[in-house]
C-alpha cells in the first residue's frame, strides 16, 4: 500500500511538469498561471504545492528538464566517437533538427532569461549555468581540433546557435538552418586551417 500511495504523487508531479513544460515553452512563463497548470494537469492546488512550493520552483524544474534533454543530445553526439569536427557537425545538425520541429518557439533558456532579467534571480542563474555548460562542451570539442583559441571559437559557435534559435521561429526554418550549418562549416574550416599556417605567415 505504501508504494502505491507514493507512486500517485510521483505521477502527479510528472503530469504537472509535463503540463508546465508545454505551456511555459509555447506561451511564456509569466503568461501561464498556476490555476491553468493545475486545471490542465488535473491535480489540486494542494498537490502542486506539495511538489513545487512556488511557481519559481516549477519554472526551475522545467528548465532542469530542458537542460537534461539538451545534455543528452550533446552526449549522444559525443558518444558516437567521431572525429571532433564531425562531432561538432553532428551537434549542429541536432540543433537544426530542433529548429525544424513542430511548435518550435526558440531557445527555452533565452526565452526564460528575457522574462527574468534580474541577475540575482534563481531562474536567471539556472539559465547562465546551462549556457556555461554548453560553452564548455563546445570549447572542449574545438580544443580537440586545436588547443589555442578554442574558447573564442566556441563563443562564435554559441552566438551562431543563438542567432539560429532566435531566427528559427521568425523566418523560414529551412533557410535559417542552412545558413547556420554553412556558418558552422566555415568556422570549422577557418579554425582548423589556422593551425596549419606556418609561423610568421
Amino acid at each position: 500500500m505504501r508504494s502505491q500511495s507514493e507512486g500517485r504523487p510521483s505521477e502527479a508531479r510528472s503530469r504537472l511538469l509535463t503540463t508546465a513544460t508545454r505551456l511555459f515553452y509555447a506561451e511564456g512563463i509569466h503568461a501561464v498561471g498556476i490555476d491553468r497548470i493545475v486545471a490542465e494537469a488535473q491535480v489540486t492546488r494542494a498537490t502542486l504545492y506539495r511538489h513545487f512550493p512556488g511557481k519559481e520552483d516549477l519554472v526551475l524544474a522545467y528548465l532542469s528538464e530542458v537542460d537534461r534533454a539538451m545534455r543528452s543530445q550533446a552526449d549522444e553526439a559525443i558518444a558516437a566517437g567521431l572525429p571532433a569536427p564531425d562531432t561538432v557537425r553532428a551537434l549542429s545538425r541536432s540543433i537544426a533538427q530542433g529548429i525544424h520541429s513542430e511548435g518550435f518557439r526558440g531557445c527555452a533558456f533565452l526565452n526564460a532569461a528575457a522574462e527574468y532579467p534580474a541577475p540575482e534571480s534563481p531562474v536567471r542563474q539556472a539559465v547562465l549555468a546551462h549556457r556555461q555548460w554548453f560553452l564548455d562542451t563546445v570549447t572542449e570539442l574545438l580544443a580537440r581540433i586545436r588547443q589555442s583559441d578554442a574558447e573564442p571559437a566556441a563563443r562564435h559557435f554559441v552566438m551562431m546557435r543563438d542567432g539560429a534559435m532566435a531566427a528559427g521561429c521568425l523566418f523560414d526554418p529551412a533557410l535559417v538552418c542552412e545558413t547556420f550549418l554553412r556558418g558552422v562549416e566555415s568556422l570549422l574550416q577557418v579554425y582548423a586551417a589556422s593551425d596549419t599556417e606556418p609561423a610568421g605567415a
